[in-house]
């Protein structure tokens, strides 16, 4: 189950957001997101948990919270549509 986490804190690293999801079940990957130029957080991540039941735990108990002073806004990630994938519309007769 992929999670977004978004409002972090720019000096959160990835192994803190690792620690602050473990704590609440097996964690599958954990990914910071990162500025191509700085290297510096966004400010939002994405972590995969395997159980389904720990990551609604999870999100129910970290969205809202204040991590390193920021309060975070957890929820499910929605999946991204292919850039493909656009409506079409019919051509009107």
């Amino acid at each position: 189950m992929k999670i977004l986490v978004r409002n972090l804190a720019r000096s959160i690293t990835e192994a803190d957001l690792l620690a602050l999801f473990e704590s609440h079940g097996a964690v599958e990957s954990c990914d910071l997101v990162l500025d191509n130029e700085t290297g510096k957080s966004k400010g939002f991540g994405f972590v995969s948990m395997l159980d389904e039941t720990q990551a609604q735990a999870a999100i129910a108990a970290l969205n809202s919270t204040k991590q390193a002073g920021n309060k975070i806004r957890v929820k499910f990630a929605e999946e991204k549509a292919e850039s493909g994938d656009q409506a079409i519309w019919p051509e009107s007769e």
